[in-house]
Order: structure tokens, then C-alpha cells, then sequence
């Protein structure tokens, strides 16, 4: 039987973490984590982007859904959140802290690196948000 490799704390910053990279640029359904008020994980179905530049992890959503309410209810310092995805023995989990942004071009720069990454424009939603990550963890095996 053979052991799975262990998955260490990534360097994001590396130019060795490029396969890691390259793998969150590609078209893969996520996951987002968010706790309810009573400490209860929260996970759902997303689209994810990632951008290293500014070490933002991006996920639009309507405003009134449960995901940005969690991140909204944790105040003004924002949320522990985490975006996972997986493909096979590949996976990949960036950690931070999340908050709701409603500013017009962040919601569009956000509606763009969607639009880029999965290959479609999302539908409309005159009620849309933005929920951004400020990354401090990133683990996996891509």
C-alpha cells in the first residue's frame, strides 16, 4: 500500500509553486467554507479565482446568500474562510480572511477573472457581491 504524499504549507511566492499556480488557474468546481454563527462549518459549491499579484482569492455570490451573510456576521475584521478544489490526487486549499465588498469595480474586476477562468459569463444579478480572501495559507498537492 502506498502512503499518499503529505501536503505542507505552500510558498506562493515561489517560482517552484508554479504547478500549485497553473492549478488554480484551470476550470475546476470548489468548495467554500464559511462558519455560521453558532461555529458550524458552512460549505457549499463555488467558482474560485486567485490572484497572486495581490494575494486575493475571489468568489461571487448574491448578496442575500448564506455565504456572505456568515462573512458579514463576523464584523468588520472579516471571516475565517477556506476555498478548496480537487481533480483526482490533486488538491488545493487556500485559507484567509474574508469580507463582503460591494464597491461596483471590484465586483466587475471579480465578475472578469470569473468570466476568464471558467470560460463563461455568470448570469445577471443586480444583487451581486463580492466575497475576497485575503490569502495567509495555502496547503495542497497540485
Amino acid at each position: 500500500m502506498t502512503t499518499p504524499p503529505t501536503a505542507h504549507p505552500r510558498d506562493l511566492t515561489a517560482s517552484d509553486d508554479e504547478p500549485y499556480l497553473s492549478f488554480w488557474r484551470e476550470r475546476h468546481l470548489c468548495t467554500l467554507t464559511t462558519l455560521r454563527p453558532d461555529g458550524s462549518p458552512h460549505v457549499v459549491p463555488v467558482g474560485v479565482t486567485y490572484d497572486q499579484e495581490t494575494g486575493l482569492a475571489r468568489v461571487i455570490t448574491s448578496g442575500s446568500s448564506k455565504k456572505a451573510r456568515n462573512v458579514l456576521a463576523a464584523g468588520p475584521e472579516g471571516a475565517r474562510v477556506a476555498v478548496c478544489q480537487t481533480a483526482g490526487r490533486r488538491w488545493a486549499t487556500l485559507e484567509g480572511r474574508a469580507r463582503v465588498r460591494t464597491e461596483p469595480d471590484r465586483v466587475a474586476e471579480a465578475v472578469r477573472r470569473y468570466a476568464q477562468r471558467y470560460e463563461r459569463e455568470p448570469r445577471p444579478n443586480p444583487a451581486r457581491v463580492v466575497i475576497e480572501i485575503e490569502v495567509t495559507r495555502a496547503l495542497g498537492h497540485g
